[in-house]
């Protein structure tokens, strides 16, 4: 009785298809990778802005959201700083400077509610918050008890883009209004009509 199997040849002939067509599929599989992070950052940074938002309706008291930058992007740390390039950020209702990493409080300045890491993310996304003037770099939202804007120079927009050049990224932007209201939106879209386009500025 014949036995069935593959011969060498049929195994290397599907073995050289499969390399080429993974040869072919890396370049977009690469930036697929890359637009699934600044999606997933541009979801941190909106959940993060509705959250400071809540709470200070929950509250009837202002609190903030704060941009930080911490030396190691996968935990938040007491090294931070506030930076308008950061993906990294701590909803608090004072300034989280060199206390990042404390505890949830609502007694203990800088009475944290929560934050979050940029994570692995960090280093493949960039992040841009500006103030209304769309030139100088923001680091916070002070929402009110009402949930509208407290602080005189708020971030008014937070773009997050891929870093690679000469790749067509989809990138996100997150438009804070003066009433409050938090938003993403695709600034490559220009159709009216569309949803996803971004507010004018």
């Amino acid at each position: 009785m014949r036995q069935r199997g593959f011969s060498i040849i049929e195994i290397v002939v599907t073995i050289a298809v499969l390399a080429l067509l993974l040869f072919a599929a890396m370049p977009s599989l690469g930036t697929w990778l890359d637009n699934t992070r600044i999606r997933n950052v541009a979801d941190s940074l909106q959940n993060g802005l509705q959250l400071a938002r809540g709470e200070a309706v929950r509250r009837n008291q202002n609190v903030s959201f704060w941009l930080v930058e911490v030396n190691d992007p996968s935990q938040l740390t007491n090294d931070c700083t506030l930076s308008g390039s950061s993906g990294s950020w701590v909803v608090s209702v004072n300034s989280p400077i060199s206390h990042c990493a404390d505890a949830p409080s609502i007694i203990s300045s800088p009475m944290i509610v929560t934050g979050r890491a940029v994570g692995d993310a960090g280093g493949r996304v960039s992040v841009a918050a500006v103030q209304a003037d769309g030139a100088t770099a923001g680091t916070t939202v002070t929402f009110n008890g009402f949930g509208r804007i407290a602080n005189t120079d708020p971030i008014q927009k937070i773009d997050v883009t891929g870093t690679a050049t000469g790749v067509t990224y989809r990138n996100l932007r997150i438009a804070i209004t003066s009433a409050g209201q938090v938003r993403m939106c695709d600034p490559a879209v220009s159709d009216a009509n569309d949803p996803r386009k971004c507010p004018a500025e």
